[in-house]
């Protein structure tokens, strides 16, 4: 088969002006300053949209400088998680919930379609990644958005009823699929990367529930129905003009962030039905004596000197590990204006020591609920026990509730009694461990208490001898 001359002159000439075009517009785009070519493109597209049939819309990832990822854009991957699957060439698999089936979605740059009510959309997933120094420590920022384009005759129909069909189709695709997942917030030199977020997070799939806690049943159902009434006071909340959350703090017996500034962002990137747990909050944060009056921090000039000879000493290491968060920035944190971007969120502090937290921090309003989670009671061993043995009534449980009521013994300390051992440890192997830790956990504080009582009998005789009046004094006391 042989081409005519004419035709092989036209692609010819098409292929030498392609090149041409090419050329000029490397060497405009070389040497012509950003503003003209800026001024170029801005009315070369007001130009061509006299012509272009076609409207497109852009969802991105991240609102507001990347502080918080859109929930609409959450919807969209959703749904076009069920279309791509069946259309898309090029797809990103992760595990859906309960880990038992995968859930499919566009990968970057793919294309889908989708029609409603007569009319086409297609839809894009792409970014765009921001140019940095080929030397820089951080890589490239990535800004992730999907676009859909429609014919410009379906505007109304499609920014309405459409995108609404998208949305809602999305959030329950998203509930459908949702998985529990435990979140801890990521190390801070990873955080100005557009590919890292505040948080990374595993699968939670921990089995313990509110019939296995070790709690008297009444605390237990107290804890249950305040939970249940907050989640369902959205109204509630909304009409007296407060944030919809609510704190809680567990105390009983017995990595952190770097400044206000980015405790603030962690709780901006946490959605709605949260949970967030700041555990032992005394040691965690260095938030206690920080109200100490200005005569104890200058009284001790010796001290003064010692501390200013160290910070010279160690500067970098005391810019390092200190945290900066300060009191102020905690109850900001949790009850000031960033604690209203967002609802349904429970936020809980546990500690050991109660007592050393700033009143500000646990007053009502802030920790709305106060849960003493104290020594083991004989309702919470029962609990145990038929967790651990499977048995709810025993002749040995007479001797154990006589114990408990004489002793101290956390539920951590009883569960670990009733754990088998080996194959051959029975309930009344089990038992009979927990009665004999029970009664020496009992002799040890007896025997604490009579060396202490002796201790201050003691030192009555030594003040008896310094002075008879002060003594008397102590007898009569």
């Amino acid at each position: 088969m042989t081409v005519p001359p004419t035709m092989i002159e036209m692609w010819t000439t098409m292929g030498s002006t392609l090149a041409s075009f090419m050329f000029v517009w490397a060497i405009i785009r070389q040497y012509c300053p950003y503003e003209v070519r800026r001024y170029f493109e801005k009315y070369t597209h007001r130009f061509m949209g006299f012509f272009y049939p076609y409207i497109k819309i852009s969802i991105h990832e991240f609102t507001g400088d990347r502080l918080k990822r859109s929930e609409a854009y959450a919807a969209v991957e959703a749904y076009l998680s069920i279309n791509s699957s069946k259309s898309a060439k090029r797809l990103k698999a992760e595990m859906g919930k309960d880990s038992n089936n995968l859930v499919l979605s566009m990968d970057d740059y793919e294309r889908v379609t989708d029609e409603f009510q007569g009319a086409k959309i297609w839809w894009v997933s792409s970014k765009v990644v921001s140019p940095t120094r080929s030397m820089s420590y951080y890589p490239e920022q990535e800004k992730r958005y999907y676009r859909l384009t429609f014919h410009k005759r379906y505007r109304e129909m499609i920014t309405k009823a459409y995108l609404e069909h998208v949305v809602s189709e999305g959030k329950e695709i998203r509930v459908k699929n949702r998985q529990r997942k435990l979140y801890t917030n990521s190390p801070g030199y990873k955080w100005p990367s557009y590919k890292q977020t505040m948080w990374s997070h595993i699968v939670f799939e921990h089995p313990a529930r509110f019939e296995t806690m070790a709690l008297e049943p009444e605390k237990k159902q107290e804890i249950i129905e305040d939970l249940v009434t907050f989640s369902k006071s959205k109204d509630f909340y909304a009409r007296i003009g407060k944030a919809w959350k609510r704190g809680y703090l567990l105390y009983g017996p017995p990595g952190t962030v770097k400044d206000n500034t980015e405790l603030r962002k962690l709780l901006i990137e946490t959605t709605s039905k949260s949970i967030i747990v700041i555990e032992d909050i005394d040691c965690s944060l260095d938030l206690t004596g920080q109200r100490k009056k200005k005569s104890e921090k200058t009284s001790d000039d010796g001290k003064e000197k010692l501390d200013k000879e160290i910070s010279r000493k160690e500067p970098k290491e005391e810019s390092n590990n200190s945290s900066k968060v300060t009191l102020s920035g905690l109850l900001n944190f949790i009850d000031g204006l960033w604690s209203a971007c967002g609802g349904e969120r429970l936020i809980v502090f546990t500690t050991n020591y109660v007592e050393k937290l700033d009143p500000a921090l646990i007053r009502r309003g802030r920790m709305d609920k106060h849960i003493e989670l104290s020594y083991c009671s004989f309702m919470g061993f029962k609990v145990l026990a038929n967790n651990y043995l499977n048995v709810e009534n025993h002749p040995m449980f007479d001797t154990i509730q006589r114990l408990m009521e004489e002793t101290n013994m956390t539920p951590a300390d009883v569960a670990e009694n009733l754990m088998p051992k080996s194959p051959s440890d029975d309930v009344d192997k089990c038992l009979s461990s927990l009665i004999q830790a029970l009664q020496e956990t009992k002799d040890e504080a007896e025997k604490k208490k009579a060396e202490e009582s002796k201790e201050d009998d003691e030192l009555i005789k030594e003040n008896a001898a310094a002075d008879p009046k002060e003594t008397e004094k102590e007898i009569v006391k």
